[in-house]
Parts: C-alpha cells; sequence; structure tokens
C-alpha cells in the first residue's frame, strides 16, 4: 500500500514541472498560432539562470525562492526579446514557417548556454528546510516532492483567475477563438502577443527552476522536455489550460507506473496515450475542433504552375552540373575529390526525402512531424531484406518503397482524420512507436520463433537495436562511388518528375482544390479524406524510396533514421525553401545539408546555423525560393517563386 502511495506522488511530482512547461507552451499556441520549438529551451535556460541567482542570493530562507522567481523573469523577459526582435518581424510569414525561426533559436540558445555555464552538468541546489524525506506507510517520499505536488494546482488556479477575472485574460481567450475579431475590436494585438510570449515563457522557466532539487541543470534538458510538452499540449487540447493539467498528470503518473511495472514501455508510453486519445477523441480531452478549413498550411497567393522558360534552363543547368560533376572528379581529384560527390549524394538523397514530404504539405495542406517513420521504414525493409533473405539490391530498390507505402497506409488511415497540429502531431506519435520498436528490438524468443517460423537460421535479433544493421552494401555494377552516384541522381529525378506530374495530372488539382477549399470540394462529391490517405501513402513510399538510397550509401541503417530530429530536419528543408513552390523542397534540402556540413566542423557550429537560419527567415520569410519575388530574382527571371521545377 505504501509502495503504490509514494509511487503515485512521484508521478504527480514529476508532473509538475511538465505543467508548467505545457501551459506556457499551450498558451502561447492557442493566441500567437506558433509552434514554438524553442519553448524546450526556455525551460533548459529557467534552470541555468535558476542555479546562476540561487548561487548568487544564496540558497536559505527567503533567497532561494527568490531566485528561482528571478529566473522565471528572466526567461519571460528573454521570450519577449524574441518576440520582439524575430517573431514580430515574421508574423505575415505562414504559420508554420514560424517554426524555422524558433529551431534557429534553438540552436542559438544551445551554443550559448555551453558558452557561459560549460558542457559539465551542474546538480541542482538544495531547497532550504526541504532536504528530507516524509514516511507514508513504511515508505519515504522526499519533502520536496510534496511542494512540487502543491504548485501545480496553485498555478492552474492562478491561471484560471487571470484568464477568468482580468481584461486582460478576457482579450487572450478572445484571441484563442477570433484574432481577427479581435483585431477588428481595436485591440493591439503586438503588445497582446508580447504579453502571452512573456507569461509562457515564464512559465516554462519556472518549470526549469523548480524542478532543480531533483534534476539540476543540463544542455540536454531543451530536447528532453519539448516532445513530452507537445504530447501534453495535444492531449489536453490545444489551447487548454485545464486540459494541459490534466493530461501532465495523466502523463506523469503513466509514466512513472510504467517504469515499474513495463520498463520497456517508458520511450513510447506518452506517444502511445497520445495516438488513443487523438483517435477516440480527435481534439484532445478538453480541446475545441478546429474551424472548417483552417490548418497550419495557408493557401498560396498564387496556384502552382509550370515553370516559365528561364527557370526550365536555370533547373537544366543544374542538372547539367549533376551529370558532369563525377567527370570533373575523374579529370581534377584535388580539387573534387571523393567527399564532393559523398555530400551530393547525400544532398540529392535529402531532396527526395523533402519533395516527399512536401507533396503532402504544400499541395495536400497537411503537415507531418513524423515522416522519418517512412524514410527510416524504407532504409530498414531494404536492410532486413539484405540481412535474411540475402536480397539483391535491384530486389530491395522495390522491397523499400513498397514496405514504407504499406506502412504509410497504416498510420494514414488514422492520421487523415485529423486535421492542422493534431494531424501533425498524431503522425509524430506513429513515427516515435515505429522508432522506439527498432530502437528495443523483439525479445529473443520472438526473433526465434520468427526466424523458424520464415525458415531462418540462429536468428536471435532482428533489427539488432540500437547496434544498427551493417554491411548493406549496393550490388558490385554499382559499387563504385561514381556509378552509386549516377544511380543516385536518376532516381531522385526520376522520384521528382513523377510527383511534379502527379500534382499536375487531375489528382493533383482535386487534392489541391481540397487545401484550398475543404467545404467547397466535399459540396462537389470529392472524397477529401480518401485523396488524403492516398497522397499520404505515396509520399511515404517516397520517402521509402530515399531511405533505401541512404542505407546503401552510408552501408548500414541505425534508429537515428526514424527518430524525432529526422522528421523535423525534412520539415525543416520544406518550410526553408518554400512550402508552396515545388522547387522550394530542392532548394531548402540542398541548402540546409550544405550549411549543416559546413559549420559541423567549427566550434558552435549550432550558433552559426542557427544564426544563418534565422537571418534566412528574416531576409525571405516565405522561404527561399521567395527570391523570386526580390529585384535581384527578377533580373534572374526566377519569377514570383510559384513556379514547379519540370
Amino acid at each position: 500500500m505504501g509502495d503504490f502511495i509514494v509511487t503515485l506522488l512521484t508521478g504527480l511530482s514529476s508532473a509538475a514541472a511538465l505543467f508548467l512547461v505545457a501551459s506556457g507552451l499551450s498558451i502561447i499556441f492557442g493566441v500567437t498560432r506558433i509552434v514554438n520549438f524553442a519553448h524546450g529551451s526556455f525551460y533548459m535556460l529557467g534552470s541555468y539562470i535558476g542555479v546562476t541567482m540561487v548561487t548568487a542570493l544564496g540558497s536559505g530562507g527567503i533567497a532561494y525562492w527568490l531566485a528561482l522567481l528571478i529566473a522565471a523573469v528572466a526567461v519571460g523577459v528573454i521570450g519577449v526579446a524574441m518576440e520582439v526582435l524575430l517573431l514580430r518581424r515574421v508574423y505575415q510569414a505562414p504559420e508554420l514557417f514560424q517554426l524555422i525561426a524558433t529551431f534557429g533559436v534553438i540552436l542559438v540558445i544551445q551554443d550559448v548556454t555551453l558558452w557561459i555555464w560549460g558542457p559539465e552538468d551542474i546538480v541542482g541546489p538544495r531547497a532550504p528546510g526541504l532536504s528530507g524525506a516524509v514516511t507514508i506507510f513504511g515508505e519515504k517520499l522526499p519533502e520536496y516532492d510534496l511542494v512540487l505536488i502543491a504548485v501545480s494546482p496553485v498555478v492552474l488556479i492562478g491561471l484560471w483567475l487571470l484568464f477568468n477575472r482580468t481584461r486582460w485574460g478576457t482579450l487572450v481567450r478572445a484571441a484563442t477563438l477570433d484574432r481577427q475579431m479581435v483585431a477588428a475590436l481595436g485591440v493591439n494585438q503586438r503588445w497582446l502577443f508580447t504579453g502571452v510570449l512573456f507569461l509562457g515563457s515564464a512559465l516554462a522557466g519556472l518549470g526549469g527552476a523548480i524542478q532543480l532539487p531533483k534534476g539540476g541543470a543540463d544542455l540536454l534538458m531543451d530536447f528532453n522536455i519539448i516532445a513530452a510538452a507537445f504530447v501534453v499540449v495535444v492531449v489536453g487540447g490545444m489551447g487548454s489550460i485545464g486540459g494541459a493539467f490534466l493530461a501532465a498528470m495523466l502523463i506523469g503518473l503513466l509514466q512513472t507506473f510504467g517504469i515499474q511495472i513495463f520498463p520497456n514501455s517508458t520511450l513510447i508510453l506518452m506517444f502511445l496515450v497520445m495516438a488513443v486519445v487523438l483517435i477516440f477523441r480527435p481534439w484532445g480531452l478538453l480541446g475545441k475542433p478546429e474551424s472548417p478549413g483552417h490548418g497550419p498550411v495557408e493557401a498560396p497567393e498564387a496556384p502552382l504552375r509550370p515553370a516559365n522558360r528561364k527557370l526550365r534552363i536555370i533547373g537544366s543547368g543544374v542538372l547539367a552540373f549533376l551529370l558532369m560533376l563525377p567527370v570533373a572528379h575523374l579529370l581534377l581529384p584535388s580539387i573534387i575529390g571523393d567527399f564532393t560527390l559523398v555530400l551530393v549524394v547525400e544532398i540529392m538523397i535529402y531532396v527526395l526525402f523533402a519533395a516527399a514530404l512536401h507533396f503532402i504539405m504544400g499541395p495536400g495542406g497537411l503537415v507531418s512531424f513524423g515522416h522519418a517513420a517512412f524514410f527510416g521504414g524504407g532504409a530498414y525493409a531494404a536492410a532486413l531484406m539484405v540481412k535474411f533473405t540475402d536480397a539483391p539490391m535491384e530486389i530491395a530498390f522495390w522491397v523499400a518503397p513498397i514496405g514504407a507505402a504499406l506502412l504509410a497506409i497504416l498510420f494514414g488511415w488514422f492520421c487523415v482524420r485529423l486535421t492542422g497540429v493534431y494531424f501533425a502531431m498524431l503522425t509524430l506519435a506513429f513515427a516515435q512507436i515505429a522508432w522506439a520498436i527498432m530502437f528495443q528490438d523483439a525479445p529473443a524468443s520472438v526473433a526465434k520463433a520468427l526466424g523458424e517460423w520464415f525458415g531462418w537460421t540462429a536468428v536471435e535479433q532482428i533489427t539488432a537495436g540500437d547496434d544498427g544493421i551493417l554491411g548493406i552494401w549496393p550490388a558490385e555494377w554499382a559499387s563504385s562511388r561514381v556509378t552509386y552516384y549516377y544511380l543516385t541522381v536518376g532516381l531522385v529525378v526520376a522520384g521528382l518528375l513523377v510527383l511534379r506530374r502527379i500534382l499536375f495530372a487531375p489528382f493533383g488539382y482535386t487534392l489541391r482544390a481540397g487545401r484550398d477549399s475543404p467545404l467547397r470540394a466535399a459540396a462537389i462529391g470529392i472524397d477529401l479524406k480518401q485523396h488524403q490517405w492516398i497522397a499520404f501513402t505515396i509520399s511515404g513510399a517516397f520517402a521509402g524510396l530515399a531511405g533505401a538510397l541512404f542505407v546503401y550509401s552510408k552501408g548500414s541503417v541505425f534508429p537515428t533514421s526514424m527518430e524525432i530530429a529526422r522528421s523535423f530536419d525534412a520539415l525543416l528543408m520544406v518550410l526553408l525553401g518554400g512550402v508552396h513552390s515545388l522547387v522550394g523542397p530542392i532548394v531548402g534540402a540542398a541548402t540546409f545539408t550544405w550549411l549543416n556540413d559546413i559549420f559541423n566542423e567549427l566550434s558552435y557550429w549550432r550558433f552559426l546555423l542557427g544564426a544563418t537560419i534565422i537571418a534566412l527567415v528574416l531576409l525571405l520569410p516565405n522561404g527561399l525560393v521567395s527570391l523570386g519575388d526580390t529585384s535581384v530574382g527578377r533580373r534572374l527571371g526566377l519569377g514570383p517563386g510559384r513556379e514547379a521545377l519540370a
């Protein structure tokens, strides 16, 4: 009995910091519609600044708690600085494009934190007078856990009073429901957004500071908390503080009990919960349905149209350059070395991956946060065929997109029932579940049983978990670097042309009609969900083909090919290039991969990459292809940036 109660209270205390972070994230998204990836960085800064303030003011009595409050306020001010200096300049850009700006902020804060506090983890100071433990039915519980349990309802009540008993809170709730109407009433939304960013960021900072006695401060805190915070916000319902509280308690308890009952389930438990909730309650526990037609991808101002003559010439020139590069490598190996070909192969693979994601994002209006499931799924499908059947590369290249397409059919059947951020988060949930399966592998008994069923001998592992599957090399005829280079370029170009052809076929026009006006599309008899499901499957198949090219280029595959970071990389590539142009994912993938390679070898490379991304966001707030909207772009004949490269 005592063990159960202590475990229950431990789960509730763990949920406290998670609720503070999630409530701030929910407030920010509800009003500004910004998917703020930097929110985890504010949580991390709260911990580091909290340690610094406790050291400066002392850890005794009221000074300790004052230090934590100062840390929260300081993080709130940092959030205001981000809003004023960066986000305010890109509010007119597509909503999800602002995601790139917050991602750049993550990278900058990572290296600034490293520079100020160093790489070592910092042990959190003990709260004064709360370093002991209480005994409950013979089991001990830290006294500080009881403080954390009390913090959550206090903050919840304070937020309820703020939003329901003050004029500012009323305006925030009104803006959450209808920003346009609030603006029409003459409310200064600029300062409203600034206040919301301060409050949300301060709550994240408070969450980071208040957990110091339990967790301390380290450089991985931002990425460790942000996924859980998004899960809580989505499970509770976007913009619902009460929902965030309920979901945080639920996730905290499930994680705590899950560790004891099913230790291997902790990697996927919260994502599994989110998937189940969204399937049966598509808008979260206490959320409200999104208005028809509202989603995270806005319709373009001009329709997608074929490329003009000058852009075709540029595209032909790029293709000619790619075809001649190996020749130049053979003639001038000292200038164009082997690494250049390797880098171009990697760029081409990510171009196809980004184009596959763009297929549902731009024309389909659906944003996937988990498309790495199909990229990695294709890679694993090819690798498993080689590992267990010794299949030739030619067969594996067929199996990879088919396997990824089957996975997309399964995931898509559930996902296309949702819209907006809920769709995006459900794709993330399924992708994380797929990643956990590859990471943890099947138990030895299950692997052996499957081996006997399929006639495989000496099978103890299937995916080999974190060790990955090694020795996946191209066929003999494609084993040379130059030959595999041409194979990659050929398959990627063919894949791009097929995707383009589909988009300019009746199916593509119908898909775009459903994106621009779902109600009208339904009124004329278009089965929008079926079209989206088919598009999701096609997108997954081409992502799987990119995965097959990837595994043969590296000779191995690891669970990292399916992790969240890979999905977000593809998302950033599409948004960085421009979501409303077929050229966008090509330009975005090439630019992001190239910049990542340049900065990766430098000290504080995250700061340099993040600063570059932020600069591109400010200069070209509609993506790199919007260079065609500038005077320089028009002189080059790039047009308004909406052409399809044919």
